[in-house]
């Protein structure tokens, strides 16, 4: 096994596109440490993508979003400054991977990558509406985050891609976020079912939602027939139900050891209420 520590883009790409299948990248190593140890994976190459600045740093844009490189942990997202007053629900769902310590190392970037339905950070970035910016070898391009995973352990990635960064947008005045999880236990624990919303209120009408929905189907879902019902409307008992409705009926969740599929439908809706009210206390400034 070789092991590379580039210090640019173009190099991680050129060196990861050559080695083809037989090639990893680490950024925080929490998974792939893990897969190397039990046997699953055994590359031919690991690119490690810590040395790259554009990779490892949190910057703010001109117009008040933020660029988030891929390899940023949930603790530094954690430490700075500006980051979870702007984006509260995305910071809780980053650090919501692992313990303390895996903080320190894991980052949303390896969360996405592992194309996991149930990864924490996912429907929380779905509902943020963040873009993602790849790179390989034919050059850079962007899509919305909801389009980087296509089922179970995989993703959008062409051959010989690396994720770089996201880009979260500017907010709004009366705009907020919130991500909840149900899990068995009190931390630590895979989601059985995960809800990400992001609202703007104005006078007290919903102008702009977005919810994202994890562990309910093969990929995490952009629920647009939720964000229709909230939006327009004063967040009033209707609307929300109506909102909780689509969200369960959205659902294509399967029955395994940590949820049924009847189960998974009714917490869906049910998180969704209860983040849409968290959110939107948050918008309100409160």
């Amino acid at each position: 096994m070789k092991y590379v520590s580039p210090r640019t883009l173009d190099e991680a790409v050129k060196a990861f596109a050559a080695a083809g299948s037989a090639a990893r990248i680490l950024a925080g190593g929490t998974d792939l440490l893990v897969q190397m140890r039990s046997g699953m994976v055994k590359p031919g190459l690991i690119v490690d993508i810590k040395k790259i600045v554009e990779m490892t740093e949190i910057t703010e844009t001109a117009d008040g979003g933020f660029r988030v490189g891929a390899a940023v942990s949930g603790m530094e997202l954690a430490e700075h400054a500006r980051f979870g007053k702007v984006w509260p629900g995305v910071l809780e769902a980053v650090n919501l991977i692992g313990s303390k310590q895996v903080q320190g190392r894991a980052s949303a970037g390896g969360n996405l990558c592992n194309g996991s339905p149930a990864g924490d950070s996912v429907p929380a970035m779905i509902a943020a509406g963040a873009i993602v910016t790849a790179q390989g070898p034919n050059g850079r391009r962007e899509m919305p985050v909801e389009k980087f995973p296509v089922g179970p352990g995989r993703t959008n990635l062409a051959p010989g891609e690396i994720l770089v960064s996201f880009t979260l947008p500017p907010r709004p005045k009366g705009s907020s976020d919130a991500y909840l999880r149900m899990i068995p236990r009190t931390e630590m624990d895979i989601a059985v079912v995960g809800c990400g919303v992001s609202l703007t209120l104005k006078d007290g009408i919903c102008t702009a939602a977005r919810v994202g929905l994890g562990a309910v189907a093969p990929t995490v879902l952009l629920v647009e027939a939720a964000a229709k019902a909230l939006v327009g409307s004063k967040l009033d008992e209707a609307a929300v139900n109506a909102a909780a409705s689509a969200c369960s009926a959205a659902c294509r969740p399967i029955d395994d050891k940590r949820g049924t599929i009847v189960y998974r439908t009714k917490v869906a809706g049910v998180l969704l209420k209860r983040t849409v009210a968290i959110a939107a206390k948050r918008a309100g400034g409160k």
